[in-house]
C-alpha cells in the first residue's frame, strides 16, 4: 500500500521540477535570445509481481505481472529554433537568421613584442562564450563589446606596410585570426608633417605569416582608437565598415566570427543569456557568414602546411540588422502546461491522501 504513496511522491517531485522550467520559461517571455526548455518524464523502476511465461506443451504462457513506483524527470531540452525578429531601429543591433552564435568572451592575453607592439594570444572558439543576442557597440578603447561588455571575437583588417596604413582601400586584406574586433588605432602627430601618416590615420596590425605565428601585431605606441561614424553591419557577410571622422575615408573594420557547433541543442547556459560548448554539443568552430572568408587558412596559417585549417562558411545563416531577437517563449503554449502540470501534482496529491485514509483504516481494524 506504501508502494503507492511513494509512487505520488515521486509524480510530486517530477512535476515540481517541471513546474519550476515552466515558471523559468514565463519569467523570460520577454528576454532577447532567451530559448525554451521543455520537460518530459519518464516510468521510474518496477517490482515483478510474477514472472512471464512462454507456455509449454501442455499450458498456455502468461504475461509477466509489474508493480511501477511512479516517474521521473527524463529530459529538460532546450528548443534552439530562431525565434522571431524584434525590430529597433539600432543599426548596431543585430539577430543570427538560422543556426549558430556570436563568440563573445575576455579580451585575449596580450604579450609586448620586441617593437613595442601587442601581439594578440591565439584563442580557441571552444574557449569562449557563445551568445545568440546582438546588442552591439563600440566602447571607449574602441572594442566591439555586447550588452554585457564582453567583447565579440571576429577577424579585422590587416597590413603588411611598415607604417601601419592601409595597403588597399578598395581591397583590404583581413587576417583570419580569432580576435576581439577592434576599430583602428589612431596615428598620431608626427614629428614631421611631410613623412609618415596624417594625425588620425587609421593603423592597422600586421599578421605576417612568416612572422610573430601569424598573430596580429598591433603598431608600437598606438593607443586610441580611430574615432568613427556611420558604422554598418553588412547582414550577409558581417562585415563591419565604418567612416573615419579624421580624414572621411571609409574603412572596413572586420568580420564577425559564427560560432558553429555540432549539435546546438546540446550546449549548456550560463548566465546572463550566455552559453559554452561543453560535453554534448560536439565541435565548435569559427565559421565566416555568408563564406566571406570561407578556404581562407584559420589563424593566418601556411595554406600549405600539413595541420592547416581552412574557415568553414556558416552555411545559410545570415543576420538581421536594426533588432534582436526575440524570447521564443510561447506564452499560450506555457500556461496550457502549466494547468495540466498542476493537476497532475494535485491528482499526486490525492494519492497520498487516499493511501493515507486507508492506511487509517488498517490501523483502526481492531476498534
Amino acid at each position: 500500500m506504501t508502494g503507492a504513496m511513494y509512487a505520488a511522491i515521486a509524480g510530486l517531485k517530477s512535476h515540481m521540477q517541471k513546474l519550476n522550467v515552466i515558471g523559468n520559461n514565463i519569467s523570460n517571455v520577454n528576454t532577447a535570445g532567451y530559448k525554451t526548455a521543455q520537460t518530459t518524464f519518464t516510468e521510474a523502476i518496477y517490482t515483478t509481481v510474477t514472472a512471464g511465461s512462454n507456455g509449454t506443451d501442455q499450458v498456455g504462457g502468461v504475461n509477466p505481472s509489474q508493480i511501477g513506483y511512479g516517474c521521473n524527470v527524463g529530459t529538460i531540452a532546450m528548443d534552439m529554433s530562431t525565434a522571431s525578429y524584434n525590430a529597433d531601429g539600432n543599426g548596431m543591433h543585430c539577430m543570427i537568421d538560422g543556426d549558430g552564435f556570436f563568440l563573445t568572451g575576455n579580451k585575449s592575453t596580450a604579450t609586448v613584442s620586441a617593437d613595442g607592439g601587442t601581439t594578440l594570444a591565439t584563442v580557441n572558439p571552444k574557449d569562449l562564450e557563445l551568445s545568440r543576442v546582438g546588442d552591439f557597440c563600440f566602447d571607449s578603447q574602441g572594442y566591439l563589446v555586447d550588452g554585457r561588455g564582453n567583447v565579440v571575437y571576429g577577424f579585422v583588417t590587416k597590413t603588411t606596410k611598415t607604417d601601419n596604413t592601409i595597403d588597399d582601400a578598395n581591397n583590404p586584406q583581413v587576417s583570419t585570426q580569432l580576435v576581439p574586433i577592434r576599430l583602428p588605432m589612431a596615428a598620431g602627430k608626427p614629428d614631421d608633417p611631410t613623412a609618415g601618416p596624417a594625425q588620425g590615420t587609421a593603423l592597422y596590425p600586421t599578421a605576417k605569416g612568416d612572422t610573430n605565428d601569424g598573430k596580429n601585431v598591433y603598431p608600437a605606441g598606438s593607443g586610441q582608437p580611430i574615432t568613427a561614424d556611420n558604422i554598418y553591419i553588412d547582414k550577409a557577410t558581417g562585415k563591419i565598415t565604418a567612416t573615419n571622422k579624421a580624414d572621411g575615408s571609409i574603412l572596413v573594420v572586420g568580420y564577425l566570427a559564427m560560432g558553429v557547433v555540432s549539435n546546438p541543442n546540446g550546449v549548456t547556459r550560463l548566465q546572463n543569456g550566455y552559453y559554452k560548448a561543453g560535453e554534448g554539443a560536439g565541435q565548435c568552430i569559427a565559421a565566416s557568414i555568408g563564406g566571406a572568408l570561407a578556404g581562407k587558412p584559420f589563424n593566418n596559417q601556411d595554406p600549405t602546411a600539413d595541420k592547416a585549417v581552412e574557415i568553414q562558411s556558416a552555411g545559410n545563416t545570415a543576420l538581421l540588422t536594426g533588432g534582436l531577437e526575440s524570447s521564443g517563449t510561447d506564452l499560450a503554449t506555457e500556461i496550457a502546461e502549466m494547468i495540466t502540470t498542476q493537476r497532475g501534482y494535485q491528482a499526486n496529491t490525492r494519492i497520498i491522501t487516499v493511501t493515507d485514509s486507508m492506511l487509517e483504516e488498517l490501523v483502526n481494524m481492531k476498534r
